[in-house]
């Protein structure tokens, strides 16, 4: 009987020892934050962890996972695993290999409400190969081989970004496949909040919503109001309102997302820098004041939970 072959990257010559392990936390991510669309994300301090521990390989085609928290008993529980497959792909570009692996998710973001959560997922299981990596004496991947590797399963940058380098981030792409993002040191004043709801709403669905050409006078706008959020973010919180505002996708999602849009509006109306949290149906808010009993009794009326967050760090490994 023939043996099965190592995971990680072909014909490897580093193969890493079996009882090896890592464990990583990484932070959920708001994208987009009004007009940045697919370019301006910021990492939350709402936490997934993945633990990764190098077995002999002999159960499960050599994958086994468990996840507890969010999403439990939704996905799958073997090398089809997103998790596990941003871990196969990290093992690869580092140009190693394990016998096996089990991987533990503990999630805390929620799934498929605009938090980053299938981006927080990719960049955990890329940064745990990486610390495998470095664990087992060799040189892991570094933080523009995140951005790009997570980004490439993400197919844009925004999200991964944040979650790899934390705080907030200004991403690009070379065309259609090469990405970039840079770290912006977010003024010690901004506070962020997030209203989650007790739905949910599909990326692929709301972004199919959007169209193929916009005015040239919201171009401008957008492009304005973009720019004006570097600003606001890093040298002048009192801003926030105007930069956060958008012609560029918001409306067009709003029909599909009636109760986000309704308590963006309220919000905004309130003299709060409201916007959709990513692809919905998420609300953040930037300000420099922490929202109070009024905000949160009206996100409970549309089923919305408000919850205070810290601007986070990127991933980090913990143990």
């Amino acid at each position: 009987m023939t043996s099965r072959a190592n995971i990680g990257a072909p014909n490897a010559e580093h193969v890493l020892p079996v009882g090896l392990s890592i464990r990583v936390r990484v932070p959920a991510s708001s994208a987009n934050l009004g007009p940045g669309f697919d370019c301006l994300g910021l990492a939350l301090s709402i936490y997934d962890e993945v633990t990764v521990t190098v077995t002999d390989g002999d159960a499960n085609g050599g994958i086994t996972v468990d996840v507890t928290g969010e999403a439990a008993g939704q996905v799958p529980l073997d090398g089809t695993h997103l998790v596990a497959r941003a871990v196969v792909c990290g093992l690869t570009a580092a140009g190693v290999a394990v016998p096996g692996f089990h991987l533990e998710c503990v999630n805390a973001i929620p799934h498929s409400r605009g938090l980053g959560s299938s981006a927080a997922a990719v960049v955990g299981g890329l940064a745990a190969a990486s610390a495998l990596v470095e664990a087992g004496g060799r040189g892991g991947l570094t933080a523009e081989q995140l951005v790009q590797l997570s980004s490439e399963f993400e197919g844009h940058p925004d999200n991964a970004a944040a979650s790899v380098l934390g705080s907030a981030v200004v991403t690009w792409s070379n065309g259609a496949s090469e990405f970039f993002a840079r770290r912006l040191d977010v003024h010690a004043s901004i506070l962020a909040t997030v209203f989650v709801p007790d739905f949910e709403s599909s990326t692929e669905a709301t972004r199919g919503l959007l169209p193929a050409e916009v005015p040239r006078a919201d171009a401008v706008f957008n492009v304005s109001r973009a720019a004006l959020g570097v600003v606001a973010l890093t040298m002048d919180p009192s801003t926030l309102t105007d930069a956060t505002q958008d012609r560029l996708h918001q409306d067009y999602r709003a029909e599909a997302l009636p109760d986000t849009t309704s308590l963006v509006h309220s919000l905004r109306d309130r003299g709060h820098a409201a916007t959709v949290s990513g692809a919905g149906p998420s609300v953040l808010v930037l300000g420099t004041n922490p929202l109070g009993a009024i905000e949160a009794e009206l996100a409970n009326s549309l089923g919305f939970t408000m919850i205070s967050v810290e601007i986070a760090d990127g991933v980090e490994v913990i143990s």
